[in-house]
């Protein structure tokens, strides 16, 4: 079933592709599913076995190892969950299969922090949920997949119901387009016949007329920070982080849920982290008592990596504009030695991977300090597996990550977890976020005191690009022709003309609205001298008070990108 869908999703992942939501070459949903299933089922041909619950686990590393893109880890996380319902079952029956379904639904929910509906996880999850109200425990699997794919394809209709964007434009989910593609593979495993692409269309039509909202993230909560604070206004003085090897059953009545302990943290300090996967828990806070916290955490199994600072003797020798104390740079070389992917010694303390396509973009940001620059972007998403090799590849104790790409940002997570070196991913989804996160570094600040300027300087950027549309359609109200440069500020399109130079300068006039002070231009690989001349010139005269800067970027799909700070 899985080679089949494989192979059905790979034959039409440029169907899926073509679902796009805004109107602008980014579709790359089908290819992101595409390369994820396909390391998940060439992991499951190395490693198949008779125990199905083997196989299923061989399937769900080489997903997760391959996952691109947010579709691509979704996807990794619901056959991770499907995995782990059977994964002591020698074989299963119909009933089992669509538990199975069930389990993998519900971790992929957890998986994403703000779940979306009319996406992938609809789709999968109203068909898990009629699979396991349909089935009966004698019944046939392959009746139970027809019904499946019958529902996935019915709530996948409904998509545009549920997500604006996706009636404005009159398209049903492309990532649960995909999901249908694996599944008709799965039906045409289980019934002998060659599988059908059959592409599904929205209940109902589109109200092109209808003026929507662009979705678009949230600003998340960042804690303030307090570089101007005196010492001993510091609340909570140790900075405590370590693992915890979960032995369910250490002690009685301790059942560790990730929410509830998290919660329970939340009384002892502030700036609670906690990651949590089957066998291994992540915890960071800044507490008073680490020793009653440890005692807390003990309960659930052995405890790793220990590390606590005293942060009022950190803030100490920032203000005197020391040095990181010999107790930081100890507990560096401990916590490396206790069994760090990384040298045996690292170099320095911080280290930088960021994700970027085009020649001029990576020279950028090497020139700002990034140790490894991983090509990706719009057309190319890097896999979890190549973003945990980037990792690996720097020399430094502590190790973010510029995902630079709101498709990447998940990818990055959830690399970030298959490491034991101490990574922090800022959720960067532009490039000018990711150089703007880089220049707000400081060399004497502590890695989550780094970790909130980046954020905060991140917030701080506006960003534009510019592109071209490749189909009619209507966004906000928003006519848009086939050909015609798009004007993209913060995700959200705000002008649509067929002159690039119009397209440029409209769109710098939106970002300079609310004031700016600094405007950095990328041309990319399309781009011309004279328009660039002609943009530059432009800012100088309608700008006359902001810096200008322009850098060849040689970005793909973007003719520019503009920043305003």
């Amino acid at each position: 079933m899985i080679i089949k869908g494989a192979e059905h999703l790979h034959a039409n992942a440029e169907n899926v592709n073509a679902l796009n939501v805004f109107p602008v070459p980014d579709g790359d949903t089908g290819t992101n599913m595409n390369l994820t299933l396909a390391s998940g089922a060439k992991e499951l041909r190395r490693k198949t076995s008779p125990h199905i619950g083997k196989s299923a686990e061989a399937l769900s590393k080489g997903l997760l190892m391959g996952a691109r893109g947010n579709s691509g880890v979704i996807l990794s996380q619901l056959f991770r969950g499907f995995a782990k319902a059977i994964q002591d079952a020698e074989e299963i029956d119909a009933a089992q299969f669509a538990a199975a379904l069930q389990s993998g639904v519900d971790t992929a929910y957890k998986a994403v922090v703000k779940p979306v509906e009319g996406t992938i996880l609809t789709v999968a999850r109203e068909a898990a949920k009629h699979a396991v109200a349909s089935v009966r425990r004698d019944g046939d699997i392959a009746e139970l997949m027809d019904e499946v794919l019958a529902k996935a394809k019915e709530a996948l209709a409904k998509t545009p119901e549920q997500l604006p964007v996706l009636k404005q434009v009159g398209v049903v989910d492309a990532g649960g387009q995909g999901l249908v593609c694996i599944y008709e593979g799965f039906v045409a495993a289980l019934s002998g016949e060659a599988p059908a692409y059959e592409p599904v269309s929205p209940s109902r039509p589109a109200p092109f007329a209808e003026a929507g909202t662009m979705p678009g993230h949230g600003a998340s909560d960042r804690k303030k920070a307090q570089s101007h604070m005196a010492t001993e206004d510091i609340e909570f003085g140790y900075c405590t982080e370590f693992m915890v090897r979960l032995e369910p059953g250490k002690t009685p009545g301790a059942v560790f849920d990730e929410a509830a302990f998290r919660g329970e943290l939340s009384g002892y300090g502030d700036s609670v982290l906690v990651v949590a996967d089957d066998e291994l828990v992540k915890v960071h806070l800044h507490a008073e008592r680490p020793g009653e916290v440890l005692t807390a955490a003990q309960r659930f199994g052995e405890l790793v990596k220990i590390k606590i600072e005293n942060m009022r003797e950190q803030h100490a020798h920032i203000v005197e504009d020391e040095s990181p104390s010999t107790a930081e740079v100890r507990a560096a070389a401990a916590d490396d030695d206790a069994g760090s992917a990384g040298p045996a010694k690292p170099s320095k303390p911080f280290g930088f991977v960021a994700v970027a396509a085009g020649d001029g973009v990576a020279a950028i940001f090497e020139s700002l300090g990034a140790d490894v620059v991983l090509s990706g972007g719009q057309t190319m998403n890097p896999s979890t597996e190549d973003i945990v090799g980037a990792i690996r590849r720097v020399d430094a104790d502590t190790v973010f990550v510029l995902p630079n790409n709101s498709n990447i940002v998940l990818a990055a997570k959830q690399a970030c977890d298959m490491t034991d070196r101490r990574v922090v991913v800022v959720p960067t989804k532009t490039i000018p976020q990711g150089m703007a996160a880089l220049l707000a570094f400081r060399a004497n600040a502590t890695a989550e005191r780094n970790a909130e300027s980046m954020e905060e300087a991140v917030a701080r950027v506006r960003s534009g690009q510019v592109t071209h549309a490749v189909r009619d359609s209507q966004i906000d109200g928003m006519d848009i022709r086939a050909g015609d440069y798009l004007g993209i500020r913060d995700g959200h399109i705000v002008v649509s003309t067929p002159d690039l130079l119009a397209a440029c300068s409209r769109l710098i006039d939106d970002m300079m609205a609310g004031g700016g002070e600094v405007v950095t231009i990328l041309t990319g690989a399309e781009a011309s001298e004279p328009v660039t001349a002609a943009i530059a010139a432009y800012v100088e005269e309608a700008y006359p008070d902001a810096e200008l800067e322009v850098h060849p970027g040689g970005q793909p799909v973007y003719s520019y990108l503009i920043a305003v700070e």
